[in-house]
């Protein structure tokens, strides 16, 4: 029987979450390979209609990382893309997919090991939750009411 393997899109901010992931593969800390890391300015930069894209193209689950609370590069990006999450919670909700395939997380560019064990949890989470089987319609009639 081969286990459910998800895929998960983690939007990571250039100055502190990818940073770690980066420092994660320097020490050798293994994460799930499932885990597409795509690399943005600041995590305020992602939008609501990103992660429903990333739903949209197949994504199991998606996260958020920025930098911590209090200290981000941009001054409140990490509390604004924080906001944007629990918003887009909420429509996922409202669409029919657990909120549980949504989440934000903190962590500092020294942080190579709370990277490794988000990825971890995050996939662990997906994987208990099983495939995302929400038809591409129900994301595709979220993007109206978001643009």
């Amino acid at each position: 029987m081969n286990q459910f393997e998800p895929v998960i899109v983690a939007f990571c901010c250039h100055y502190c979450a990818y940073t770690a992931a980066d420092m994660a593969g320097s020490q050798r800390l293994s994460y799930p390979p499932n885990v597409k890391i795509v690399r943005v300015p600041c995590s305020g930069k992602v939008d609501a209609i990103h992660i429903l894209k990333a739903f949209e193209k197949g994504a199991d689950g998606v996260y958020v990382a920025g930098c911590l609370e209090g200290d981000c590069h941009f001054k409140n990006g990490n509390t604004k893309a924080s906001r944007r999450v629990a918003y887009v919670k909420k429509m996922l909700e409202e669409i029919g997919i657990d909120a549980g395939r949504l989440e934000m997380f903190y962590m500092s560019a020294g942080m190579g090991e709370r990277f490794s064990q988000v990825a971890r949890d995050m996939t662990q989470r997906i994987r208990e939750l099983g495939p995302n089987l929400t038809t591409k319609a129900a994301v595709e009639g979220t993007h109206k009411a978001v643009a």
